[in-house]
């Protein structure tokens, strides 16, 4: 179980490393599709699609087994390892393909989100300074509305002294009335 392991791992780093050059630049897929099609049926020049780099599932599937069934081929035949005789060996077999399955996909994550988060961080920086200057603008008009406020206080105090002494209070008010 521990070399399965090792195998796997390995495997995740190996479509890691697969997908990352395909995305680089796909000419080996380019060569091929221009052997493989006719012209009219060939890939555009801005095309960056490659083997396993912007494919759907099932060819990249395809590719990744056969990819790996071809090198289990050349080890079978080229070394005394035996990889088709025992379970080991299948085993070994199918952890290299998953691994390598799996590692093309969280390099297709990673890829992903750091254009994502290329793109977006210009946009973020602006926000960040717009909410800064926003926040500035609002602390500068607290403080004038508060010293308008405390202005406004100020002199509403002053009047009340002079508005008082002009004005009856009620009783006074309806005695003149002839209520009282």
């Amino acid at each position: 179980m521990g070399i399965e392991l090792v195998i796997f791992i390995a495997a995740i780093l190996f479509g890691i490393f697969l997908y990352w050059r395909e995305s680089n630049g796909n000419g080996a897929y380019r060569f091929l599709n221009k052997i493989v099609n006719s012209k009219e049926l060939q890939m555009g020049a801005d095309n960056p699609k490659g083997f396993v780099y912007k494919q759907s599932l099932l060819p990249r599937i395809i590719f990744v087994v056969s990819l790996v069934l071809v090198s289990a081929l050349i080890v079978e035949f080229l070394t005394p390892i035996s990889v088709f005789s025992s379970y080991n060996g299948v085993s070994a077999f199918a952890s290299f393909a998953v691994g390598t399955l799996l590692g093309t996909y969280i390099a297709g994550f990673i890829i992903t989100s750091s254009d994502v988060i290329e793109a977006q961080s210009e946009s973020l920086e602006d926000r960040f300074e717009d909410a800064v200057e926003k926040g500035k603008d609002f602390l500068e008009d607290l403080k004038n509305k508060d010293n308008k406020a405390v202005e406004e206080a100020k002199k509403e105090i002053e009047k009340e002294p002079e508005v008082k002494m002009n004005e009856k209070s009620a009783r006074e008010r309806l005695k003149d009335k002839g209520l009282m």
